[in-house]
């Protein structure tokens, strides 16, 4: 468990500078709200890491490998991650914002190798009985690692130059790094292979074997659109926040903690309330939880910079994310064979992740265009759909651990 805490923290941390320290540093240097939307693109390789998955789960890397399969990516990936983005801070955006969004893309794709090994290492060294606490603490400790580049890194901004914070920042990558060389490799299921059909196809066969297109077609859409609403609303937020009048320091200490503690409060309740409700019904109920904490982003927009109610609006919205995605991810996880795990997680978490990339890209144009208030409403217009597709995926009268989508035909 306490492996799972580390894990966890190296897996969240690279994610969340690029999603919120970096288009703060943006729109504090200047950068527009359209090419800030656009730098969503950088996040391409958490959507196509099912790609390289395969060669990771059966060959180990070279130099490395000598460390094991699993503890040898992940040092690889651990350590270019420390150096890309370290050097980001090196650069001016308003100068250089090409070399930037080249080098972000690298962060990502480090950071999406980063986690298809540690997904599956956390899947190896667990027991079955022990899968959904270990699932559970990796998921706190990943959004608990937001606080380093949206609080810690923000704060050190007013007081420093960026080039500074971002070494900072890239130097809690080393808890990482420390795991990786003070555990050992675990013993794996999984063969070594040099086959390229073996290692490329088998998993993703299995799963159109298990599920048939019809079914592949209806969870892949359910996939993509059940957050697409949320994560739209919160692609901007370190952007909206300097825009309606806070300053760093109070993004920092007010609006980073509103988010993260409900968050894992959430997370934990949805864990608890799953056991009660099940994974379909849970679905149902915090899908609209969700939908709901959208409109306070609205509100906040049209009322301006107060502390109180921007703590609060955050809260309740990071509340519903917390909930659903303890249900997106138990959803996930149910539709994962355990003969392809590590392929098949890869695969699902990158259809996740989709709007995080394309629908993101467009958000800082939308706004320009429509204004803060406008967008909030249609981003919980855009959250319905997902919604509608748990009639199929789904439904509420279906016992928990049943799918109509998760059967042949």
């Amino acid at each position: 468990m306490l492996i799972c805490v580390f894990v966890g923290f190296a897996s969240g941390l690279p994610l969340y500078v690029l999603l919120q320290l970096v288009p703060a540093w943006l729109k504090d240097q200047g950068v527009s709200l359209t090419e800030i939307g656009l730098f969503a693109l950088v996040g391409i390789p958490y959507n196509w890491k099912f790609l390289w998955a395969p060669f990771m789960d059966r060959w180990a890397p070279p130099v490395l490998g000598r460390m094991g399969r699993r503890r040898g990516w992940m040092l690889f990936t651990q350590l270019a991650l420390v150096l890309s983005i370290g050097v980001l801070g090196l650069f001016q955006p308003a100068a250089s914002t090409g070399v930037i969004a080249w080098l972000a893309l690298a962060v990502a794709f480090f950071s999406a190798s980063q986690d298809v090994v540690l997904d599956a290492y956390r899947r190896e060294i667990l027991p079955d009985p022990e899968l959904g606490l270990g699932s559970a603490i990796h998921v706190q400790a990943y959004r608990i690692s937001s606080l380093i580049p949206g609080s810690l890194s923000l704060i050190l901004a007013d007081l420093m130059p960026w080039e500074s914070v971002f070494w900072i920042t890239a130097a809690f990558m080393l808890v990482g790094v420390a795991m990786t060389l003070a555990v050992r490799e675990p013993e794996s299921e999984v063969p070594l292979s040099h086959g390229l059909r073996e290692t490329v196809v088998a998993p993703f066969q299995e799963y159109l074997g298990r599920r048939q297109w019809s079914g592949v077609l209806l969870v892949f859409g359910f996939m993509f659109l059940y957050k697409l609403g949320d994560n739209m609303a919160t692609a901007l937020a370190m952007p909206f926040y300097l825009d309606i009048g806070f300053t760093k320091t109070e993004i920092g200490l007010v609006a980073k903690h509103a988010a993260l503690w409900p968050a894992i409060v959430g997370g934990l309740l949805g864990g608890i309330i799953m056991v009660k409700l099940g994974i379909n019904r849970s679905l149902w109920v915090f899908g609209v939880v969700q939908l709901v904490s959208i409109l306070g982003f609205a509100l906040l927009a049209a009322s301006g910079a107060h502390l109180w109610l921007l703590a609060g609006v955050i809260a309740f919205e990071y509340l519903g994310v917390g909930l659903g995605t303890a249900a997106f991810t138990a959803f996930i996880a149910r539709e994962t064979s355990r003969a392809f795990a590590a392929t098949q997680f890869a695969l699902f978490t990158a259809l996740a992740a989709l709007p995080r990339t394309f629908a993101n890209a467009s958000t800082g144009a939308i706004v320009e265009k429509t204004g803060w208030v406008d967008f909030f409403y249609l981003c919980a217009l855009l959250a319905i759909p997902g919604m509608l597709l748990l009639f199929k995926v789904a439904p509420w009268r279906t016992r928990a651990g049943e799918s109509p989508a998760a059967s042949p035909g």
